[in-house]
């Protein structure tokens, strides 16, 4: 038995294959560092007063080409264009450029640098970071949650025991939660406390405690939950990918078994 030849792929799916070829990205990649260039450029009062009108041609250029490239994906990948988020994404930032930028909407001109970030979804190590940060949302909203609960037991404490002689700092809720973030930060902290401890020779325990849990443990709960999602796709992948190759393998012999079954029916 002989397995049919592939039927020669159709218009739309070697437009799909031509603007998704690692040389087209690669080129893709190029352009997007190349327009980052231009437009960082712009912010340089003497090279707009030289070449200004160069470069705003040579941005119409890159955005005829980043349009021209969405809409080449539109056409190849037809509906399932919309059902990829990157594509969605790279659309809204090049949409973003097409607005008009004159009167009410200049402000819509500084927001051509967004082209850039489309380098992360160009780039497949930067789109996995960004996934991966996706994918821990949940926990980093838990972990947010339980800072904020830290945060308002903590200033209501300060605002009790310190809030009368230090109003600057704890006068009322918001202000001891503004200070404790700044503590948190580690940023003048030393000043707060040792102004503080000058009256309430105590009050270092209070800092310490504070300093101990909300920036060297809850803080780190961050980052071991970025860290986690970014691990945790590599074993469900390397799981199918041996399941894959197993199957093909259970495929082949199943194949191979008919294949035998009519010779032995042929000769018969």
């Amino acid at each position: 038995m002989q397995i049919a030849a592939d039927r020669p792929a159709g218009p739309r799916q070697r437009i799909a294959d031509f603007i998704e070829s690692p040389r087209i990205q690669r080129l893709i990649i190029t352009l997007i560092l190349l327009n980052a260039l231009l437009l960082g450029l712009e912010t340089f009062p003497s090279v707009m007063a030289r070449a200004g009108a160069w470069l705003d041609h040579a941005d119409q250029v890159l955005l005829t080409v980043f349009v021209l490239e969405l809409l080449l994906k539109l056409v190849g990948q037809g509906w399932r264009f919309f059902r990829n988020g990157w594509n969605v994404f790279d659309a809204i930032v090049v949409g973003i450029a097409l607005l008009p930028s004159s009167g009410a909407f200049s402000v819509l001109r500084a927001l051509r640098v967004l082209r850039v970030l489309r380098l992360v979804s160009a780039v497949p190590r930067m789109r996995f970071v960004v996934e991966s940060l996706v994918r821990s949302l949940p926990g980093l909203g838990s972990i947010g949650c339980l800072l904020l609960l830290f945060f308002y037991v903590y200033a209501v404490m300060a605002t009790k025991l310190y809030g009368e002689r230090f109003p600057e700092w704890f006068g009322d809720l918001w202000s001891s939660m503004f200070s404790l973030f700044q503590i948190m930060t580690l940023e003048g902290w030393a000043e707060i406390a040792r102004e503080v401890m000058a009256v309430s020779p105590w009050a270092w325990l209070f800092f310490l405690v504070f300093i101990l849990i909300g920036t060297f443990t809850v803080l780190n709960l961050f980052i071991a939950v970025i860290v986690n999602a970014m691990q945790e796709p590599h074993t469900p992948v390397e799981h199918k990918a041996v399941a894959s190759a197993d199957d093909v393998a259970a495929l082949r012999e199943e194949i191979a078994a008919l294949r035998r079954t009519l010779e032995r029916d042929g000769r018969t």
